[in-house]
C-alpha cells in the first residue's frame, strides 16, 4: 500500500523546576527518530519557546498555532515527556489546536544512577498527571505499552508504527465515500444498513441504479480504446481459463464504466448488486472487477453490503494489504476451532496465488451457469489473519463492530469459488456472540495481526461498540 509520509505534531512537555537539558536532549532525539522512520515532525524550535518545550499558557497557545497551520497534514499528535512535565500545558495545547485527532503520551524512564536533582525525570509520575488532564478536557489519547520508555527502545518503535496505524484508520473512516451500485437483492434482509447512522460518523454512501451502470456497458463496443485496454488488463491480472472472449468484453465494458463511476463521485470503495440482475440482465459476473479494485486498494463488496466494504476499508487502512469479503460458511469436519470462509469469486487476488476466471455453480442454478463468467476460483494459503466486521444498529442508533484474529490454514478443501480455512480460537464462542448481536453473515478477512489497531481506533477514537475476540 503507498501511503503518504506520515506527519505527527510533537509537543515536549516541561516542567520549570526539572533540569532543563533534558528538554533539548529529548528534541533531538525524537527528530533524530522520525527521521530514520520517515516521519515528518511538526514541533516548536528553541526559537519558539524554551528549548522548544511547552510549560506556560503562551508557549501552548504558539505550539497550538503552528499545528493549526499544518492542521491538513497532521495526523496524530505525540506527547513526549522528558521530565515531569505541565500537565496543564500539554492539555491546553491539544484543546487549542482541536485538531481532533488520535494523541499518544510517551514519558521518559528514569536512570537509577542518575537520580540527582540535575538529572531526575519523574516522567513516570508526570505521565499520570497529563492523562488525568486529557481526559478532564475530554480528550482522547492513547498510551505506550511500558508506562515510561525510551524513545530508542523497540517497543516504543511498535507502539509509535501501531499508533500511526491508528491514526491511519481514523482519518480515512472520517472522510470514506462509498458507492453503493444497485439495490439489495431482495432476499439478502441481512445487509441492510443505515446511511444516516454512517454520515453522522462522516461516512458518505453515493447510490447509483444498476440500470445505469449496466445501460452505459452496454453503449460501449469491443473496438472502443478504454474496452481494449481494460480487456488486456484483465488478461495481464489473471488467467482467462475458458471464459469465452465475448464475455472478457462484457466484463472489461462494465470495468471501463465502473472505473468512471468511481472517479466522477470520488468514491473510496464500492458495493455492488451481483445476484442476481446482473447475470439475468447483462450476462457476466462482476467479481473480476470487484477483485481488481480490491487488489488495487479500492475495496468492493457483493450484494450492495455497504458496512461489508466499509470493514475492507478499513483494514486495509489499518494494515496496508487489501481485504476480502468472506462468509462464514461451513464447519470444517469436526474441529470446533475451524471453519470454510467462502464466496462465489470475489477475492482480491493477493489471497489466491492459484487464480482463474471461472463460473459461479451456485447461482448458475438458477441463471444458467453461461452467464456466470467473471466468478474467480481459487483457493487461499496458509496466513495471519485479522477478521472483523462492522455494522450499522438502527435499534440502538450506532455503529458496532467486532474484531478478532487466528490464523488461515493449509488443510485440505476440495470445493470450488474462492476459498479459505480458518482456526480461530474460542470459534464457538465467537459464533454465538455474533448470532446474539445479529450481525451479517459476511465477515472480512485480512492477511494481518491488526486486531489491536482496530479496536483502538472504533472504540476509542471514533466511539463505536466494539467487541474484541479472543
Amino acid at each position: 500500500m503507498k501511503t503518504a509520509k506520515t506527519t505527527l505534531g510533537v509537543i515536549i512537555g516541561n516542567r520549570d523546576f526539572f533540569p532543563d537539558k533534558l528538554v533539548a536532549e529529548a528534541r533531538t532525539e525524537i527528530v533524530a527518530l522520525f527521521e530514520k522512520l520517515n516521519i515528518t515532525p511538526i514541533l516548536l524550535t528553541d526559537a519558539d519557546t524554551k528549548l522548544g518545550g511547552v510549560e506556560t499558557f503562551k508557549e501552548a497557545q504558539r505550539c497550538a498555532d503552528l499545528f493549526k497551520k499544518h492542521a491538513a497534514d497532521i495526523q496524530g499528535i505525540l506527547v513526549v515527556l522528558p521530565n515531569f512535565g505541565d500537565e496543564k500545558g500539554v492539555a491546553e495545547t491539544i484543546k487549542l489546536a482541536n485538531l481532533n485527532v488520535p494523541v499518544l503520551v510517551q514519558g521518559y524512564p528514569d536512570d537509577l544512577k542518575k537520580m540527582d536533582v540535575v538529572n531526575r525525570r519523574d516522567a513516570w509520575c508526570g505521565k499520570i498527571s497529563v492523562c488525568n488532564n486529557l481526559y478532564q478536557f475530554g480528550i482522547k489519547y492513547s498510551l505506550t505499552t511500558k508506562h515510561v520508555v525510551s524513545p530508542s527502545d523497540e517497543s516504543f518503535i511498535a507502539d509509535l508504527q501501531h499508533f500511526i496505524a491508528v491514526c491511519r484508520v481514523v482519518k480515512g473512516m472520517r472522510n470514506v465515500r462509498i458507492g453503493a451500485v444497485g439495490a439489495r437483492p431482495g432476499a439478502f434482509n441481512t445487509v441492510r444498513y443505515s446511511e444516516k447512522i454512517l454520515q453522522r460518523n462522516g461516512i458518505s454512501v453515493t447510490t447509483v441504479d444498476l440500470s445505469e451502470i449496466l445501460g452505459n456497458a452496454n453503449k460501449l463496443t469491443a473496438d472502443h480504446a478504454r474496452v481494449k485496454e481494460k480487456l488486456e488488463g484483465i488478461k495481464a491480472y489473471t488467467p482467462t481459463g475458458k471464459t469465452p472472449n465475448d464475455k472478457l468484453v462484457q466484463i472489461a465494458k462494465l470495468d471501463v464504466v465502473l472505473a468512471d463511476f468511481m472517479a466522477e463521485n470520488a468514491l473510496d470503495a464500492t458495493a455492488i448488486q451481483c445476484w442476481t440482475s446482473l447475470q439475468q440482465n447483462y450476462g457476466c459476473n462482476v467479481c473480476t472487477n470487484m477483485s481488481m479494485m480490491s487488489e488495487n486498494m479500492l475495496p468492493s463488496a457483493c450484494e450492495v453490503d455497504v458496512t461489508g466494504t466499509l470493514s475492507m476499508y478499513a483494514m486495509q487502512l489499518a494494515s496496508g494489504t487489501p481485504s476480502a469479503l468472506v462468509d462464514w460458511n461451513n464447519n470444517y469436519a469436526d474441529d470446533d476451532s475451524k471453519c470454510v470462509l467462502f464466496h462465489c469469486g470475489n477475492w482480491a487476488k493477493s489471497f489466491l496465488p492459484d487464480i482463474q476466471i471461472s463460473t459461479a455453480p451456485i447461482l448458475g442454478t438458477s441463471v444458467g451457469v453461461e452467464n456466470t463468467y467473471g466468478a474467480l476460483d481459487g483457493r487461499t494459503p496458509a496466513s495471519p489473519l485479522t477478521f472483523g466486521r462492522i455494522s450499522t444498529d438502527d435499534s440502538q442508533g450506532i455503529i458496532k463492530a467486532y474484531v478478532g484474529e487466528g490464523e488461515l490454514t493449509n488443510d485440505a478443501l476440495n470445493t470450488f469459488g474462492n476459498r479459505a480455512v480458518a482456526r480461530i480460537n474460542n470459534l464457538q464462542g465467537l459464533m454465538q456472540y455474533v448470532c446474539r448481536n445479529g450481525f451479517e453473515h459476511h465477515v472480512v478477512m485480512n492477511a494481518s495481526k491488526t486486531a489491536g489497531i482496530l479496536t483502538e481506533a472504533f472504540d476509542n477514537y471514533l466511539g463505536w461498540k466494539v467487541y474484541t475476540h479472543a
